[in-house]
Order: C-alpha cells, then sequence, then structure tokens
C-alpha cells in the first residue's frame, strides 16, 4: 500500500480524498494555489506545497510544477481528483513515467473515452445501447443535412472533445440545421480547440442515468447502482438521487450487467461512471467519466462502498475489496449540491463566510470545505458544500432533505439552499417524475414564486 498520496485538486474533493487517506494510515501532500492558502485541506494534510498563483493555468493546470511537488516530497502516488487534470492522458502519463502511481484509468482509456466519438464507437461494440446518430465525425454541412434525414429531427449536434454541454446545439427542423451545425463547431472550436462534431437524435423528455462501475487490474468489474442526476440546469447538475425512483430492479440489473462485462473487457483500471439518457425505457449511451464524481457519495450512503478507498486500493495493485454479489442497495439517497451562487440568478456569489452551521443528525452527511471565515475565492467552480441525505425510503429521504436544509446555516455569500428547499417541495420532485429539461422550464415559469404556489396547492 501506498505511503504518501499528493492530492492535486482542492475544495471538497480533496478534502474528501484526505479523508479516506488518514482513515487508511496514508500521509497526505496537498499542492495549493495562492488563493487556497487558508483552506481547510491545506490546513489539514500532512504537508502542502504552493504551486503558483491563483489562475488555474498557474497553479492547479501546471503539470510540471505538481510533478516537481510529488518528486520532492516523495510521494508514492497522485489522486486526480475531479476537474483539473483529473481527465488529462498526457498528465496520466507524466505522473506515471516519472515513476509516480495516477490514481485512476490507464492514459489510454482516458483519451479513448474523452473523444465523444470513440468513445461511443467503443461502448457500442462492446454492447453498450448508444442514441441513433452518427457512425463519427459529421465532416461537412451536407454531410449533417443528409443524416439529418435518416436519423429524424429533431437532432443534437455535438463535440466530440466535449463536456459540460459546450459545442451542443438542437436543430428542431431542416431549416434549423444550418444554424446549428455552425453554432456547435465553433463553439467547439472556442471551448476545447478542436471543432469536430457529430450528430444523434434528440431525445424529448429523457432522464440522466449514470452507472458507478469499480474495475481492478485482475479483470474484475463490478457496478455499484445507478444514479438519477436529471434535475440539472445549463446542463450541469443541481440534485441527485440514488437509487433512481423510475428504474426497476430488473432493469438496474441488465444495465449494470451489459456496463460491468464492458469494463471488464476493456481492461478499464479505477472508478469510473458510464452516463445514459434513458426515455420510454430505453437507455442511450451518452458518456464515460473516467474518473470520480461530484456525486459518488449518494452512491456511498446506499451501498456502504468506499469507492475512494477501492481507487486507491486499486492503484496500489490490490484486488477489488467486494463482488457484485457484496453490493446491496440500502435505502435512498439525495445529494444537494449548495453552489455559492444566488438562487435566483445563478451568479457566482464568491466571498467572505460569516457564519457557518452545518446540519447534523441521523442521514446526514456534509462534505464540505469552507468554514466561518473562510473566503470562497472567484477564481474557481462555485461548489460550496453537498449535502447529502440517506434515509429507508425516498419519502422519508426527502423530508430529512427539507429538515436539513432548514437547519443549515451560511452567511455573507448566497448560496443554492433556497432553490433546494423549494425543490423539495415541488410535486414533481416529491412523485420522482421529472426529465433533463424540468428544473429549467421550473425556474423559467416560476420567477415569482407563483407556481411553486400552485403546486403546493395540488399537493393540498
Amino acid at each position: 500500500m501506498f505511503k504518501k498520496i499528493l492530492i492535486a485538486n482542492r475544495g471538497e474533493v480533496a478534502l474528501r480524498i484526505l479523508r479516506a487517506c488518514q482513515e487508511m494510515g496514508i500521509q497526505t501532500v496537498m499542492v495549493y494555489s495562492q488563493a487556497d492558502a487558508d483552506s481547510k485541506p491545506v490546513r489539514l494534510a500532512d504537508a502542502s506545497v504552493c504551486i503558483g498563483p491563483a489562475p488555474s493555468k498557474d497553479s492547479y493546470l501546471n503539470m510540471q510544477a505538481i510533478i516537481s511537488a510529488a518528486e520532492v516530497c516523495g510521494v508514492d502516488a497522485i489522486h486526480p481528483g475531479v476537474g483539473f487534470l483529473a481527465e488529462n492522458s498526457q498528465f496520466a502519463g507524466m505522473v506515471e513515467d516519472h515513476g509516480i502511481a495516477f490514481i485512476g484509468p490507464k492514459p489510454e482509456h482516458i483519451d479513448l473515452m474523452g473523444d465523444k466519438i470513440s468513445a461511443k464507437d467503443t461502448v457500442q461494440r462492446l454492447g453498450i445501447p448508444v442514441v441513433p446518430g452518427s457512425d463519427g465525425e459529421v465532416v461537412d454541412l451536407e454531410d449533417a443535412q443528409r443524416l439529418a434525414e435518416a436519423i429524424g429531427y429533431p437532432v443534437l449536434i455535438k463535440a466530440a472533445a466535449g463536456g459540460g454541454g459546450k459545442g451542443m446545439k438542437v436543430a428542431q427542423s431542416a431549416d434549423k440545421l444550418e444554424e446549428a451545425y455552425r453554432f456547435a463547431r465553433t463553439e467547439a472550436k472556442a471551448c476545447f480547440g478542436n471543432d469536430q462534431v457529430y450528430m444523434e437524435k434528440y431525445l424529448g423528455k429523457p432522464r440522466h442515468i449514470e452507472m458507478q462501475i469499480l474495475a481492478d487490474t485482475f479483470g474484475n468489474a463490478i457496478h455499484l447502482c445507478e444514479r438519477d442526476c436529471s434535475i440539472q440546469r445549463n446542463h450541469q447538475k443541481v440534485w441527485e438521487e440514488a437509487p433512481s425512483p423510475v428504474i426497476t430492479d430488473v432493469q438496474r440489473k441488465e444495465l449494470g450487467e451489459i456496463v460491468s462485462k464492458a469494463i471488464s473487457t476493456l481492461g478499464y483500471r479505477g472508478a469510473g461512471t458510464i452516463e445514459f439518457l434513458y426515455e420510454n425505457g430505453e437507455f442511450f449511451f451518452i458518456e464515460m467519466n473516467t474518473r470520480i464524481q461530484v456525486e459518488h457519495p449518494i452512491t456511498e450512503m446506499i451501498t456502504g462502498v468506499d469507492i475512494v478507498r477501492e481507487q486507491i486500493r486499486i492503484a496500489a495493485g490490490e484486488k477489488l475489496s467486494l463482488t457484485q454479489d457484496d453490493v446491496k442497495i440500502r435505502g435512498h439517497a439525495i445529494e444537494c449540491r449548495v453552489n455559492a451562487e444566488d438562487p435566483e440568478t445563478f451568479m457566482p456569489s464568491p466571498g467572505l463566510i460569516e457564519n457557518y452551521h452545518a446540519p447534523g443528525g441521523l442521514g446526514v452527511r456534509v462534505d464540505s470545505h469552507i468554514y466561518a471565515g473562510y473566503r470562497m475565492p472567484p477564481h474557481y467552480d462555485s461548489l460550496a458544500a453537498k449535502l447529502i441525505i440517506h434515509a429507508d425510503d425516498r419519502e422519508q429521504c426527502i423530508a430529512r432533505v427539507r429538515r436539513a436544509i432548514d437547519e443549515y446555516v451560511i452567511t455573507g455569500i448566497k448560496t443554492l439552499l433556497p432553490l433546494h428547499r423549494r425543490l423539495a417541495d415541488a410535486p414533481t420532485v416529491i412523485s420522482g417524475d421529472y426529465d433533463i429539461h424540468w428544473l429549467e422550464n421550473w425556474l423559467k415559469d416560476d420567477g415569482d414564486e407563483s407556481q411553486a404556489a400552485e403546486d403546493m396547492k395540488k399537493v393540498a
């Protein structure tokens, strides 16, 4: 087992990894930017190394600085966390070239799944269902027109190197195709330096379902149930649940077996997530994330599996500590992303946190790096905390979400807690009958709270 791990990330995920290391008796080294000098993970780590100024390109994306810190501190492994360099194959390769273990997949698998076209082709060959669409890149407008007629409108143009909703545009009809095609290519080039796009059938009211997997270097691969991430805004997840309110035990078993077999055949290593759109009883692959996910805690809550611990063990060359038969679903879990944002405008709200009190009690977990007196920097993503709730069933879980939010105190900055409190009362959320477009439509209709009031009347 490793003796010392460098954590190449920040915020709540860095603290999450640090805690797993502490429980395993592994020393930790935190790298940090000047803006994060007072962060909780930096304070709690065994050693900390400043790697640059606040801008990510000069610190958390500075591969040479991170590798230098790892060598100076004599670490055995590097955990990249979420975002930044977590899915950068060049960084993963550099780490391993320096004789340091990368706690994540092989560089070639990061590359394979990082390109949406090659990922789709690969999983299709491995038996995973995909959305009807182009076999590869859509090379020009004429190609797009021909494919769209064959697939049927509406269609979705997507960046091959995309993510987070960037480089993505819907064409509802033939007269909208040229605009959508040119927009997607332009945005893809601006965001990813790659203007390659592909085409898929646009699904009208799908849910976003993802399957958590773990695989070791001995050919063992398991799934840890699905998560439902359909409540999202601008393709960014806001509220996640596990298991999904609409997936049956039979569907879960069938999809899990397909995914696990495919991952084993691929020879994948570590943790990963296979993401699907789900509509009318069918699953369609959209992408694979070759890292741990922000929403991994809800899977941990319903399975009892420490996913970060398993990541570390796998990277150290050990076998999975459990088999598929050991994985049991216990109750229901919900994660509310507590972003430092205005709950109405969604504008970032960095600044000094004046008062902070986290909720507690049975089934309440808070993953957060913030504290009273901490200043949320404006340079990074706005995630301040994750409120994770577990209960015996979904109804009790939502009730516990309400109670925990009412107990949660964060002042000095604005957060999405008021939005989550409203979501916990919304009849559509309570029924579980939502899709990936629901939240944006609800917010559009609900600017003055009138729709929420009508919703409550319906419940009464």
